[in-house]
Formats: C-alpha cells, structure tokens, sequence
C-alpha cells in the first residue's frame, strides 16, 4: 500500500469512527451502518425515570421522555447492553443513557442518574385511561361484538368474522421501536405469507391490527401503516375506533395501555379466535414466531 492510500485509509477509519462514536446531543440522532450485522443502527441520547427493575437483572422499565422526530413520550421496558449498569438504580431515579435502534433489535447503555431533586419536578399522578366494565376472557369463551372502522373508512363489526379462523393483535403506529408494536405488525406479515402460500390450509382466514391510539390513527394514517406491510385488505384489516369501545376489547384479553404524564403505556397481546367464534390462545408479550401463529391458525379453521 502506498503513502498517500495509508494516509486515505486512515481518513476513512477516523471518519468511521467519529460517527459511530460521537455523542449526538438530546435531540439529534446519529445513523450508523454495522458491516458485522449489516444493518443501520440509529442511536438517541434519551432522559426518563425509572420505573421498575425487572427480576431477570438486564430489563428496567423507563418512563422517558418524548424523543423529537422519533417516538412520543412511552414507558418501555429496555434491555442494559452492560446489565452491570443497572446495579445501583431503584424506581423513581432520574437517569440519562444512549438508546440503540436497529432494523430488529433495541437496547441502551452509557445509563446515568441525575439530579436527584429534578425527580421530585415529576408528578406521581395524572394517569388517564378510558375503561370499560368488562370480564377479562378467557380459553374457550366466546369473542364478544365490538364494532370498528377499517383503513379504508368501511365499518367492520367482529361477527362478520364468524365462522373464520382469526387473529387479533393491538398496536399504534407511532411505536418505532422493532421489537414491540413494529414486530407485530412484522409477524403477521410474515404469517400472511404462509397462510397465503399454503397449498392444503384454510382459505378463509383472517387478521386484525386493533391501534390503542384512536386520536391519532385515523383510517389513512392506517392505510398507510398498512401498506408498509403489504396487508391484504381480503385477508387483513387495520382497525380504528371508539377509544372505549378499543380499551374494552383489549382489556378482555389482557391487553391494557394508558397515558400517563403525557407517556403512552402498554403491554402485547395477540389472540387467536376459532371458527366456532371462541377464544383459542391468548399470547403475551413479543417472543411468539409468525410460524406459530400460523399453525395456530390453521387449527383455529377446524
């Protein structure tokens, strides 16, 4: 290698390292590109409270702030790249730390406490939710009659779906992070895909993305939601509606989300329904794979 292609290589190596290392300021995010995974990582210098340290010893749930140009204010749940960093925290400390995105994966580190006394600036209160008097349901119950509006701006009521085999799962369009409200919508694409592809499985199922943000997801912001995911509108609907009506259904099945503070909370559930019109599973949280849910779904048809 020559003088003058050592000094160019060193150039770009320096530049490499600027990027992916410099420290973006509260409100700028800096892009990455990993040649090892081959993937963008996105990385935000974020602020919030804790919450709560979950026993597993690498997962604290955070109430932050609204990340400009990315995500509103949410409680999530985050895994500690270095878990050690976690070791002196305890809910209600104030804390700053680095948040990495990639296309399938999250998770923070450089995680600091602050001033202890910028907490007490931060009420305890002020939690709004929208809940029906309703059962929870359970394995084997029937789905109860809820009525919505799809992407399209069509009405959809759920005993159409009767006699179908179907899934339901919740999201809002506004969750950037890919493995929550993202990878749902991720997983039933997927299964779309090999409900569509199979040459012996039902015909005649169905899928529905219920979003728990009304206010914001009207049916074109759904529209276009859906077409990031090349939803089929025969076999798979985007649904809207009355935020009662949503928090209802969602709550039936555990599903519950709220705001607090200005931050949207919520967990993940996702709901097989058989052709009988009864609840067949009820699955929790994100780890559930789209090869899954499709055999669940070809069960659900006899």
């Amino acid at each position: 290698m020559s003088f003058r292609s050592w000094i160019l290589f060193l150039s770009a190596a320096s530049l490499v390292v600027m990027v992916s290392c410099g420290k973006p300021s509260s409100s700028s995010v800096t892009a990455a590109h990993s040649q090892a995974q081959g993937t963008n990582v996105q990385v935000f210098q974020v602020k919030g409270t804790v919450k709560e340290l979950q026993p597993d010893g690498k997962t604290v749930e955070i109430r932050h702030e609204e990340i400009p140009n990315y995500m509103p204010a949410m409680t999530m749940p985050f895994e500690a790249k270095n878990p050690a960093e976690l070791k002196d925290l305890k809910p209600g400390d104030r804390v700053s730390f680095r948040m990495s995105v990639t296309d399938t994966d999250v998770w923070i580190d450089q995680i600091q406490k602050e001033n202890a006394a910028v907490v007490n600036q931060i009420p305890s209160n002020s939690i709004i939710r929208v809940v029906g008097n309703v059962e929870p349901l359970q394995v084997g119950d029937p789905l109860p009659e809820y009525h919505f509006t799809n992407e399209l701006g069509q009405a959809v009521s759920l005993s159409q779906f009767k006699g179908k085999p179907l899934a339901i799962t919740f999201i809002f369009t506004r969750c950037p992070l890919p493995n929550f409200c993202p990878r749902m919508s991720t997983n039933f694409e997927e299964v779309q895909k090999k409900m569509a592809g199979s040459s012996n499985g039902p015909t005649n199922w169905h899928l529905l993305t219920i979003t728990f943000d009304p206010e914001f997801d009207t049916p074109a912001i759904l529209k276009s939601y859906a077409e990031r995911f090349s939803a089929d509108p025969q076999h798979w609907k985007y649904l809207t509606g009355d935020l009662t009506d949503i928090t209802a259904i969602a709550e039936q099945f555990g599903e519950t989300f709220w705001r607090e503070q200005g931050a949207l909370n919520h967990n993940l559930r996702t709901v097989v329904i058989n052709s009988n019109g009864r609840v067949q599973n009820i699955l929790q949280g994100n780890s559930w794979t789209a090869e899954e849910l499709a055999k669940e779904l070809t069960k659900a048809a006899n």
